[in-house]
């Protein structure tokens, strides 16, 4: 450590590391559009110069990519420095489309706050630069704006060296350059899974999730139709966030109770069917430790890396768990055992599942999730979707009394709870897998070693007479890791294998606002260990409407259950 000088004020610094990371960590705020905390800088916005004294030419250098040394003296907010900053504004605004009233990211726009901040209230220069299909709707999960980018790159690099996607690039040169698929293609037709990261990044409109709003709240105005939703966890915490409630309550009564006062006829909570989920993967999962076969087996709890192993690595296909995801799995008993509970024809449910994941919107138009050319999910709404209908219809958090959700798919345990953090999966799996192996409870239900927002966890755990490795990953470029490896021929002790596609799991899905720090992904996880930690149904065996289900169904791996919560997946030819 040595000492440099910022503003007059003496600071440490570390040898090797930026003046913008040296003082970001000592408090001192400076803007930028393009930087990544995780990744190397690119000083492609230049919204970060500072004034270094010493440094050739007009003094102003990069705070994000120029290293400190011995004695520094900057000054970050000079007459120099915030005209400077002023000009890269105005330049990135003279050809930014002023459509603010009408931009899904308005509120959240880090350009037009900036803007703000340094009293940029009229365009000085128009500016233009050709762009190739300026609006791209291809996509059932995300919309591509190119006349609302900036070229910060931050969504090339998040899909290129974070998720090892690389569904879109830099292309064509000078004025036309562009963020687009190779050769500025459509976005269906790219290598796109939909994990949506690209959006929590994307500091403009340029890249947003395809809303579903309009049809959702066409639905709730129509009397003819029975409009149903179910929420994820991940949401439940979006929610408490959003209206100030206290970390680590279990807000889902509450969302209930504002659901219904929206106008859904029925509300019911993803976390059973995560039971269902985690009753039919353990019976799988046993059946393949007993035979040997197609081990690993992968869970079947994330979209956006299903459609990754369809892309990428066909091969591991069969070592999918043929199971739904959960919001698969509810939207079928809606169709199904709600239609006829109810004496309503499938064709009047109007079913919409929300949750953290853009990816939910592609898995929706599976047309393996459906039956009779019907589909099983109606409509998805991300978690932002969600909170912009609530507040839509004026509904007051503050008045609210928490309510159950409906029957019969109300009860759930908190490994379904679990189902939304990286390691929930395994950890739920196995509490289940060691009861029906050993026929008794694991003696600490709690299995340390796969929690936490590490990309690669590993642990190895004995239920009877089997050692089963654990191999739990979040982040997809983590997981070509892992693929790669056992392709490979190693990693022979892992028999289980969770893949979330987003970094941290559900929690930090692409549809989660866009706020999404580390520190609230940190305190989302804490809130759901403690609302396992604090209650008394912790495993989705034990789970009163679980089985009054498989009382009907013929129990969990049963031909009815497979006719029900099974599909198939398979090879995606990815033509960019």
């Amino acid at each position: 450590m040595f000492s440099i000088t910022v503003n007059n004020r003496t600071i440490e610094a570390a040898e090797g590391e930026s003046i913008l990371s040296a003082l970001t960590r000592v408090g001192i705020r400076i803007p930028t559009l393009c930087n990544l905390p995780d990744l190397p800088p690119t000083g492609a916005c230049r919204i970060c110069i500072v004034e270094l004294e010493g440094a050739p030419g007009d003094g102003l250098v990069p705070a994000c990519s120029h290293p400190v040394k011995e004695g520094m003296r900057i000054l970050t907010n000079s007459r120099k420095v915030i005209n400077a900053r002023k000009t890269v504004l105005e330049l990135l605004l003279s050809n930014h489309p002023d459509d603010c009233l009408y931009c899904p990211k308005s509120s959240d726009c880090r350009l037009r706050k900036l803007a703000e901040e340094y009293g940029v209230r009229e365009r000085v220069s128009s500016g233009k630069r050709l762009r190739e299909k300026l609006r791209d709707l291809t996509s059932p999960a995300l919309i591509r704006d190119a006349s609302k980018c900036i070229l910060c790159g931050r969504c090339v690099r998040v899909c290129g060296e974070i998720q090892n996607v690389s569904a879109v690039e830099f292309v064509g040169r000078a004025v036309r350059t562009a963020v687009a698929p190779a050769f500025h293609q459509s976005m269906n037709v790219s290598s796109c899974v939909n994990c949506g990261q690209c959006t929590l990044v994307c500091p403009t409109g340029a890249l947003v999730e395809h809303s579903s709003l309009k049809e959702v709240t066409e639905a709730i105005g129509d009397p003819d139709c029975c409009t149903v939703i179910q929420h994820s966890p991940s949401v439940v915490l979006a929610a408490a966030e959003e209206f100030g409630l206290r970390n680590g309550v279990d807000a889902a009564g509450l969302l209930n109770a504002a659901l219904r006062q929206i106008g859904f006829k029925k509300v019911f909570n993803s976390s059973f069917a995560a039971d269902v989920s985690i009753m039919e993967q353990s019976a799988e999962f046993e059946e393949r430790l007993r035979s040997g076969m197609r081990l690993p087996m992968i869970a079947s709890c994330s979209s956006a890396s299903i459609k990754y192993i369809e892309e990428f690595y066909p091969e591991f296909i069969p070592n999918l768990s043929t199971c739904r995801s959960p919001q698969g799995i509810l939207a079928a008993l809606i169709k199904t055992r709600l239609a006829e509970l109810e004496a309503v024809a499938p064709e009047r449910i109007f079913s919409v599942a929300a949750g953290s994941c853009t990816a939910r919107k592609f898995e929706a138009t599976r047309m393996e999730l459906g039956r009779n050319d019907l589909p099983d999910i109606d409509a998805v709404l991300t978690s932002r979707e969600l909170l912009r209908l609530i507040k839509l219809y004026g509904v007051d958090f503050s008045t609210l009394t928490p309510e159950p959700a409906d029957p019969p798919f109300s009860v759930r345990s908190t490994a379904g709870k679990l189902f939304d953090v990286s390691g929930g999966a395994s950890e739920a799996i196995l509490r289940t897998t060691h009861r029906l192996i050993t026929g008794r409870e694991l003696k600490s239900m709690k299995i340390e070693a796969v929690r936490g927002l590490e990309g690669i966890k590993e642990t190895s755990i004995r239920i009877g007479s089997f050692e089963i490795g654990v191999t739990v990953v979040s982040g997809l470029g983590n997981a070509r890791q892992v693929l790669d490896q056992i392709k490979s021929g190693g990693r022979k002790n892992t028999m289980l294998l969770e893949i979330r596609a987003c970094p941290g799991g559900c929690i930090a899905g692409g549809g989660q606002p866009f706020d999404s720090s580390p520190e609230r992904i940190k305190a989302r996880m804490q809130a759901l260990y403690s609302i396992d930690q604090n209650e008394h149904l912790r495993t989705a065996h034990m789970n009163p409407d679980v089985k009054k289900l498989y009382e009907q169904l013929g129990g969990p791996g049963s031909d009815g259950a497979r006719a029900l919560l099974h599909t198939e997946y398979r090879k995606r030819k990815v033509f960019l």
